[in-house]
């Protein structure tokens, strides 16, 4: 029989490009999305397979489902939509591990947690290393998406060690590809659109800046890799180590 994995936030970026990985690998996939910031376009081209499931459902709300795998993916990225409801923001990282964890001890499911660099806050050391406790402003306008994933990431190990639920937590960084949203704000999807609307680009400061940026196909293959190993916990950084100042990116 196939593994059956569940994906919140499975029509969203990243999680529509998991989706589709998943399927590749000849698993089923049950994809859950409340189409905030999630596309039917995304996964548009998956619906008619028989191996995958499109439910509509916000993960504030518990569910009761059947999966072996689940891909925690659920909550808006960029800044642009995570500080346009702060306070639901909160609630999707902080219910959405909640409801996915209990969900994932009453089936004996092996849970991953999606979490973000920005668990890191403001840095004073780089690059950063899973060891750094990060420097994170906890009423500042980025808090309610910066410590809403750090709850979520302390919710995921009180689970382990409480309840030996079998957890996985990754810390995403920059990433870039197909079914990025035309006005998440970042610079990737900012210089293509500037580009194609033949716009000058937008250079903050003198460009010399650095970012590193993962390409999301690269990223999946190191999730999938993640939720591949058992009994590996993390968090483990995900992204790519090379670094490109903003001038040279532009």
């Amino acid at each position: 029989m196939p593994l059956v994995n569940l994906v919140t936030g499975g029509a969203g970026f990243i999680g529509s490009h998991l989706c589709e990985a998943l399927l590749k690998r000849g698993e089923e996939v049950l994809c859950l999305d409340n189409f905030f910031t999630g596309r039917k376009e995304n996964i548009q081209h998956l619906l008619g397979n028989p191996r995958f499931e499109l439910i509509r459902h916000d993960v504030i709300t518990p569910i009761i489902i059947e999966a072996e795998r689940i891909y925690n993916l659920a909550c808006p990225a960029s800044p642009v939509h995570y500080q346009h409801n702060p306070v639901k923001t909160v609630k999707t990282n902080v219910m959405g591990a909640l409801n996915m964890l209990g969900l994932a001890k009453r089936t004996g499911a092996r849970v991953l947690q999606a979490s973000t660099s920005e668990v890191y806050g403001d840095p004073e050391i780089h690059p950063q290393v899973e060891s750094y406790w990060g420097n994170v402003n906890p009423v500042g306008p980025r808090s309610c998406y910066d410590e809403g994933k750090r709850v979520a990431e302390t919710l995921f190990f009180d689970y382990y060690q409480q309840n030996k639920v079998n957890i996985a937590v990754i810390r995403i960084f920059n990433t870039y590809g197909p079914h990025m949203l035309v006005n998440d704000g970042r610079v990737v999807s900012n210089f293509v659109v500037q580009a194609l609307r033949g716009e000058p680009i937008t250079i903050y400061g003198d460009g010399s800046q650095t970012r590193s940026f993962c390409y999301v196909d690269d990223l999946v293959d190191g999730i999938i890799r993640m939720m591949d190993t058992d009994g590996f916990t993390g968090p483990v950084n995900l992204g790519n180590p090379g670094e490109f100042t903003i001038r040279e990116l532009a």
